[in-house]
């Protein structure tokens, strides 16, 4: 089968689409026939090299963190799955050195994939699979935004942005997004209540805010100072820099920088596939790119001002 693999560490030319033996599905596992796959942040920092001290220096390392496709062979234990139910999942960054989403073929356990909303394409479905985790659990749990709270979204216009701004005005937020001008009146469609253009609005002139959400990973400390008195910030655009100024941020207590690792499990899918299905969440993608061209894919999500994602169609 053909599998997308980061060869070293660097720019996207490290990505090669590589012929490798179909992975066979163990007790308590389930093989996908993957139709779609996305580029997330995790993969493009993970491929530069940011991460080595995790992902250490051995090679290859499959590319793609999510997946959309069908089940074709379950494995002695894997639940209720069954041949040709149509799922989405994610890979865990630990398989990787084994099985990744941007193949023909991915082998994950069964309680890492659910049902895919019924009338989604892949390619759609793929769009929000690590995104839309990402935004419900940086709001459900780890900021905890209740109803009627100011919400800010920095990076609004990019994949977890437009999760979360849609998931925030699910959840009754007032929901500022701060994003590119032109991206307004997009924004707004999804549900925010405000639009402020990043590229002439400064920190310092806005706020306060009862929740921020941060996909950047950048400047995190000056707009930590536009929390309200008991406010909650998270980020997901992690860095070196970013890390160190989550570690400092802690002396503030309930105001500190909060950070998590998203490894959703069948539950957590099958929320976000209820938000799908009620209308409050919707996909949307920048581009779509053949598996061969996997490497273009990550040098338009690193060039910027994308909107929504880019995704792989692997079979689609």
């Amino acid at each position: 089968m053909k599998a997308a693999q980061i060869t070293g560490y660097g720019a996207p030319d490290v990505l090669r689409v590589n012929d490798v033996d179909r992975p066979v599905p163990g007790a308590g596992e389930v093989l996908v026939s993957v139709e779609a796959s996305s580029v997330n942040g995790h993969d493009v920092i993970v491929r530069a090299g940011e991460l080595k001290m995790v992902s250490g220096r051995r090679f290859p390392i499959g590319a793609g963190l999510d997946f959309a496709g069908v089940v074709v062979e379950t494995g002695a234990g894997a639940g209720s799955h069954r041949a040709g139910d149509r799922v989405w999942g994610t890979v865990h960054p630990r398989q990787r050195h084994t099985t990744a989403g941007a193949a023909e073929y991915v082998v994950v356990p069964a309680d890492r994939i659910a049902p895919a909303p019924a009338g989604l394409s892949s390619v759609d479905a793929a769009s929000l699979v690590v995104a839309g985790v990402t935004a419900l659990i940086a709001l459900r749990d780890s900021v905890r935004l209740a109803a009627g709270e100011r919400v800010l979204v920095r990076g609004a216009a990019g994949g977890v942005g437009t999760a979360a701004v849609q998931l925030a005005h699910a959840m009754g937020g007032h929901v500022t997004a701060l994003a590119r001008d032109r991206h307004a009146r997009l924004l707004t469609g999804l549900g925010a209540d405000e639009v402020l253009d990043y590229g002439s609005t400064t920190s310092d002139r806005i706020g306060p805010f009862d929740v921020i959400v941060d996909t950047v990973g950048s400047e995190l400390h000056c707009y930590r100072g536009r929390l309200a008195k008991g406010g909650r910030m998270v980020t997901v655009g992690l860095s070196a820099g970013a890390l160190a100024a989550i570690a400092a941020s802690s002396v503030h207590g309930s105001r500190r920088i909060r950070t998590f690792s998203a490894n959703p499990d069948s539950a957590v899918l099958s929320e976000l596939t209820d938000h799908v299905t009620s209308g409050a969440l919707r996909p949307v993608v920048d581009g779509v790119y053949p598996l061969a061209d996997i490497a273009a894919a990550h040098t338009a999500f690193e060039r910027g001002g994308s909107v929504g994602k880019h995704v792989i169609a692997v079979s689609a």
